[in-house]
């Protein structure tokens, strides 16, 4: 007996499917799917987010040395003139020393993001920045569902699909 749907897929691309579908649903908030698969993507994202939600807290703050090349007004690097040792001048970058906070996984909430990790695709926004979902289930979503014990995810049937008759499902986060 299986203990998941086989969605009439190969293994491979039913979990590639059910992890896109599962990281639509965190950067969304919802997803409009079949009834099959909105249940799979449910206990996914149950499990991801209670994860979170465990882990939300453990971290520690360090401070970090960091170097950077010194920018302009207009963002580009700035230069100096200097020679070097055999008399030849050539351009140098300025560069600027900081230290900065900054959050410092624990082994625990480590290990954490990275199971997150082998459950949610990496995604990138109109401009090509990268969005860290990771953060978005430690920073937004953990908090908003601290006080709940499971139960975060919610599917609304929306009736039969015109063409093929299969059931759609809303799955939406509470």
């Amino acid at each position: 007996m299986a203990i998941n749907r086989k969605l009439g897929r190969p293994t491979d691309i039913r979990n590639s499917m059910l992890k896109t579908l599962t990281t639509d649903l965190i950067l969304h908030g919802k997803i409009e799917t079949t009834e099959a698969r909105a249940k799979e993507v449910k206990a996914i994202a149950d499990s991801v987010i209670s994860l979170a939600i465990k882990e939300k807290d453990n971290y520690e703050t360090v401070e970090v040395k960091v170097v950077k090349a010194k920018l302009d007004s207009k963002g580009n690097k700035v230069t100096e003139l200097t020679k070097s040792k055999n008399g030849n001048e050539y351009l140098k970058v300025e560069k600027e020393k900081k230290i900065e906070k900054r959050q410092k996984d624990l082994p625990s909430r480590l290990n954490a993001r990275r199971k997150m990790m082998t459950k949610i695709n990496k995604v990138k926004d109109e401009k090509g920045n990268n969005i860290d979902l990771i953060a978005k289930l430690f920073n937004e979503i953990a908090p908003k569902y601290e006080g709940r014990v499971g139960g975060y995810t919610r599917i609304v049937k929306a009736g039969p699909r015109r063409g093929d008759g299969a059931e759609v499902a809303i799955l939406q986060l509470i």
